[in-house]
């Protein structure tokens, strides 16, 4: 039971950062082919709002709790952190660089988070013990990583190419390439602040989750928020209609795919976990994102890697799991505390349920009492003696 509770997690969060890359590929070559990112946004939002409806309706509808003025406030900044700013800034910022640096910056995602948890008091940082030391020294590095990535680029690293070639991919990235100009400091930049944003939802759903134990409506109500503001955003950017369109199906299954699977699917998940795990448990699965979009990257786009690249991936990765490693162990001193606690008192309540029984076998003292079977008035036996001890 125990092992199927700790396993059904970590499976979701796989899933979902295996979604995430896809959502990466698809979305890079949708905007390469000219579709403007707010756009790309509104519409994944107004997706995922459709596709949570039925979840949340038919399976909470028994088991929701009262939508209260203070859960709608906590969801609305949820909305505000988790869907607009966090989406928003993400996909200029993927517009601006690349899949794999995009991908490597999230991974500042746990630090971040961790930083947060302890100033609001959701994570303890015991500086004292190893497991504090692992993360506060994860975080730092981290942090240098995320430097490296942002600020210096090197060599391309000489791997060879891709035996595969993907013809679609390359006519709209060679097209892109023509009509979208890259910006290798802004779009780290506005990575790194969705980073900061999707670490502040961890820490709002975190609270709302101790008082509304519904994910899927909870879900379904940030993803219908985050589409009135993300759609107000992207009309007041673009007033051109024909950018709105989805005729082209790469445009139309970008949405869909960022809007199923990467909002809808993914928040649900993600909520849910939080609820059992926390905050930071379900930040800590992100290097695995970046693996997946590097690979399909050089594959299908033919992206370049280069030295910064590398550096900087692999200090945002040790850092990642330097904080893992010291959350993992206090969890288990946390448990092993927990245990020594409880047997400590199963202890405590069996001696004295031993000592109760002991005394009400024994006879009332009283007038006639024999010194040799009880405690009477008399002067008492050795065995009394022992027994009142």
């Amino acid at each position: 039971m125990v092992k199927s509770r700790d396993l059904l997690p970590s499976l979701a969060m796989v899933l979902v950062q295996i979604g995430y890359a896809g959502m990466n590929i698809t979305s890079k070559m949708a905007m390469e082919s000219g579709m403007k990112p707010l756009i790309l946004v509104a519409y994944r939002q107004i997706f995922a709002t459709i596709a949570t409806f039925p979840v949340a309706f038919f399976l909470e509808r028994k088991t929701r709790p009262k939508i209260t003025l203070r859960v709608l406030v906590q969801i609305f900044f949820c909305s505000i952190t988790g869907v607009t700013g966090n989406q928003v800034l993400y996909f200029i910022g993927l517009q601006n660089s690349s899949p794999t640096i995009a991908c490597a910056l999230t991974n500042l995602l746990p630090a971040v988070t961790f930083l947060l948890a302890a100033i609001f008091r959701q994570e303890a940082v015991g500086i004292r013990k190893a497991s504090g030391q692992a993360k506060v020294i994860g975080t730092v590095v981290c942090v240098a990583g995320a430097m490296v990535l942002s600020f210096y680029h090197g060599h391309t690293i000489g791997i060879g190419e891709s035996k595969i070639h993907w013809a679609y991919a390359e006519n709209i990235t060679n097209h892109g390439s023509d009509s979208n100009g890259s910006n290798f400091f802004l779009g780290p930049f506005m990575i790194m602040a969705a980073a900061v944003s999707w670490a502040v939802w961890f820490i709002i759903q975190t609270k709302m989750s101790e008082t509304f134990a519904a994910p899927y409506t909870s879900t379904l109500l940030m993803c219908l928020m985050g589409s009135i503001q993300c759609g107000g955003i992207a009309l007041i950017s673009d007033h051109n209609l024909a950018d709105w369109s989805l005729s082209s199906p790469l445009r139309l299954i970008s949405a869909l795919y960022a809007g199923v699977v990467a909002s809808a699917l993914a928040f649900c998940l993600m909520s849910w976990a939080i609820q059992i795990k926390g905050p930071l448990y379900v930040s800590v699965f992100s290097p695995l994102l970046l693996v997946v979009v590097a690979v399909f990257s050089w594959t299908l786009l033919e992206e370049k890697l280069y030295t910064g690249t590398f550096v900087g991936s692999a200090l945002v990765v040790i850092g990642l799991y330097g904080v893992l490693w010291g959350k993992d162990r206090e969890v288990n001193e946390n448990q092993d505390q927990e245990e020594n606690e409880k047997q400590v008192k199963q202890q405590h309540t069996v001696k004295c349920d031993f000592k109760e029984d002991i005394e009400s076998r024994l006879p009332m003292g009283g007038e006639g009492g024999d010194s040799t079977s009880g405690c009477g008035k008399g002067s008492p036996s050795k065995t009394c003696i022992a027994l009142k001890i």
